[in-house]
């Protein structure tokens, strides 16, 4: 996964530190929620462990807020029995959350070499670009590339250009006279590993300046105004909480970017004085990430649905918009009806081959990473992306829907763009099950490269996502959940059967070893044992959460909780050994990713999304889902359990523990709600009893609902009254 690894230079790991971290300290098991469940409590109360061990994680990273947030914004925990803090902290990551002038939403990863908005390798020096830094400060990346410290302008070229002191802490502080430029050393790039052009710098300039970039070329070794791209004269805000200001010059995009570059000038543009701070000056990979929208829009419905924060939808809708508009036009979903990634680098096709002698030729700028599993190379006609704006589409769709119906909320409506939406989602899922299919595997590619080549190595994760969000068809999601359990056999994979979940608390998350198909920078993955690495035969624990919810909608709650408990018996042994740590040091058993250290496992240290795994007691096997006005409840329980009860559960201003049991429910309200809360049920008759604190009772007897608006029961309940819905037909 993403977290793999790693910057790779040949085959050497170098582990990454990510901008996440759990919360302060963990809170008493009685102030947390439960999972309760009759005759089977020890089994879930392992699970309510592993829940507890990962409790209230606080990450800044787009590609984990999918995962996260489902997962943090309905506990109330504490003596207060409250989700503030968690709400607190996700509404305001989500509101400050950079979105470019383009709608492009930033991957808020810690800061690297590569592009400022993007992931933080591949590095300008794997690349084999050039740059020059005149700061470490804060800078990993600068040490493990023992990339040199520049004090002085030694053997550039300046015009009005005066230093006035190097402070190794922020650059080289300069006094430009007017019309100042620099111009660096020579260089020798190919313009396929150096899109962009990263300025690190602050100051202020002249508010009528204009500056802009120039090159030469091999072919063209002389500057003139052909070969010129402007750019601001304010360099963008702080990220991530540096001293950090990269404007990121899109040199692709002009028309003589081409062949190999041999100099770079910076001309400030200015005709006054001005003092500025000059940190960085390089080359940059295209690291940005194309599912950053889809899975930032994810979030802001995810929050939205859970606390209907209406000031929040008024402050961020405008930015919701014009990031759904991004994806929609830059992955020209009309024009292909599946995503495809225009961007360099991101074109599908490996960053290196093996020939027929057995040696790699090793292509730098090809297979640069675009989501989580940040070494293969997803792009081109991308079934990932494919499948995360389905959903994250049809999801914003609903919000738009909401805000036409209400009109109290004060929020520009535009009409007709929730069907616009939906259709999108629909052809997306029309195309995408046709161009993905591997029939005769049964199951979903990856992606399909600039050369049409398709690439299939058994992604589980993808094909589990797939059937979770109902992108897959029934029986396209029966071929998959077949094949993952081991029922069926795909020829030519490496683990079939059984083997599929060799480490137990997962499905491996690649069935088929790959030793021929990543970014240029992990080139030598052979030496990595198969299931040694996450993205080749390891696994994720957080990604169970799938597994068993693609479980419960194609073979039912029975098989679902047959698989859970293998993963609670697993828990169970691992806690008795001591921990993760204590328990993967035993031989054999597997190898732990994180904290710095490449590994085939996900468990613990930045792996944030194991939180993920016990909400499947809410949204599974409660059907819990949280609406703008209220909640949906369809349980489906396995065939020995009594009755489910899942307690505090926050959503909107209300706090409830919930008891599901065959053919009834049970809500008791610890804290009220302001207004009434409509409850969606599935369609039948039902009755309603509504019990006060001084145990008075009112019922009505006969709530008929049927599968349309009128499917929802309208309850107003108070700290401790309790309602419960019996379905009589």
């Amino acid at each position: 996964m993403r977290r793999l690894p790693q910057l790779i230079q040949v085959s050497a790991l170098l582990g990454l530190v990510f901008t996440a971290s759990a919360a302060p300290g963990p809170t008493g098991e009685n102030e947390f929620p439960e999972f309760i469940v009759d005759g089977q409590q020890l089994a879930i109360d392992q699970l309510r462990d592993l829940f507890l061990l990962r409790q209230s994680p606080r990450t800044a990273v787009t590609f984990d807020l999918p995962y996260i947030l489902p997962s943090v914004l309905w506990p109330a925990i504490g003596t207060n029995a409250s989700a503030a803090a968690m709400r607190e902290f996700y509404g305001s990551q989500l509101l400050e959350r950079k979105i470019d002038d383009e709608g492009y939403v930033t991957s808020n990863q810690h800061r690297g070499h590569a592009h400022d908005d993007g992931w933080p390798f591949p590095t300008w020096a794997q690349a084999g670009g050039a740059g020059w830094l005149f700061s470490h400060a804060g800078d990993s990346y600068a040490a493990m590339f023992c990339e040199p410290l520049f004090t002085s302008f030694a053997g550039w070229e300046t015009t009005a250009v005066t230093v006035v002191r190097h402070d190794p802490s922020i650059g080289l502080q300069l006094d430009l006279g007017p019309h100042a430029s620099l111009t660096p050393p020579a260089i020798n790039v190919d313009t396929l590993v150096t899109p962009f052009i990263a300025i690190e710098w602050n100051g202020v300039l002249p508010s009528d300046a204009k500056p802009f970039l120039e090159w030469t070329t091999a072919d063209a070794p002389e500057f003139n105004a052909t070969r010129r791209i402007e750019f601001s004269s304010t360099p963008p805000p702080v990220a991530l909480g540096h001293d950090r200001r990269a404007t990121m010059i899109a040199a692709y995009r002009h028309p003589l970017w081409m062949g190999r570059i041999t100099r770079l000038r910076v001309n400030f543009g200015n005709a006054a004085p001005a003092h500025i701070v000059l940190r960085a000056l390089h080359t940059a990979v295209d690291s940005r990430h194309p599912v950053n929208n889809p899975q930032w829009l994810e979030a802001c419905v995810d929050y939205f649905d859970w606390t209907t924060d209406v000031d929040f939808l008024r402050a961020n809708l405008d930015r919701m918009r014009r990031a759904t508009d991004f994806a929609v036009n830059e992955f020209a979903l009309a024009k292909n009806g599946v995503a495809v990634v225009p961007w360099v680098g991101h074109d599908g096709r490996p960053g290196f081959t093996i020939g027929a002698d057995g040696k790699k030729n090793i292509f730098p700028g090809c297979g640069v990473g675009n989501n989580y599993w940040d070494l293969l190379p997803f792009g081109a006609q991308d079934a990932f992306l494919t499948i995360s704006l389905f959903h994250s589409l049809k999801r914003v769709a609903d919000v738009e829907e909401q805000i036409a119906r209400h009109p109290e909320w004060n929020l520009p409506a535009m009409s007709k763009r929730a069907d616009e939406l939906r259709g999108y989602a629909a052809r997306l899922q029309r195309e995408g099950t046709k161009k993905f299919w591997n029939a005769k595997a049964g199951r979903f590619i990856g992606w399909i490269d600039r050369d049409g080549v398709a690439h299939d190595y058994g992604f589980t994760f993808l094909n589990l996502e797939a059937v979770r969000y109902g992108f897959a068809s029934d029986t396209q999601a029966k071929a998959i959940v077949n094949w993952i359990a081991g029922r069926r056999e795909v020829a030519g994979d490496t683990s079939c059967g059984a083997d599929i979940y060799h480490w137990r608390f997962a499905p491996r998350a690649t069935t088929r070893r790959n030793v021929d198909c990543y970014c240029w920078v992990w080139n030598a993955p052979e030496v990595i044992p198969w299931g040694g690495q996450v993205q080749d035969g390891g696994a994720v624990l957080g990604f169970s959460f799938y597994d068993i919810m693609a479980r419960l909608r194609v073979n039912g709650p029975d098989d679902a909780w047959q698989r859970l408990r293998q993963i609670t018996d697993w828990f169970a042994e691992v806690q008795q050994a001591g921990g993760y740590r204590e328990y993967y040091k035993v031989l054999g058993r597997g190898t732990l990713q994180g904290g710095g250290t490449a590994g085939g496992l996900g468990l613990d240290c930045e792996f944030l999304e194991s939180v993920l795994l016990p909400q499947v007691m809410l949204y599974g096997f409660m059907g819990f889902t949280p609406q703008p006005d209220g909640f949906r409840l369809e349980p489906r329980l396995p065939a020995h359990w009594p009755s489910l009860t899942v307690t505090r559960i926050a959503v909107q201003d209300c706090v409830l523990d919930v008891t599901a049991r065959p053919g009834a429910l049970e809500l008791n309200c610890r804290r009220g709600s302001t207004k009434p809360l409509l409850v969606s049920l599935a369609p039948g008759q039902w009755h309603l009893t509504v019990t006060d604190v001084n145990g008075q009772t009112k019922e009505e007897p006969f709530l008929h609902l049927v599968k349309t608006n009128a499917d929802k029961v309208s309850l107003a309940l108070q700290a401790g009254q309790r309602a419960r819905l019996t379905r009589t037909r």
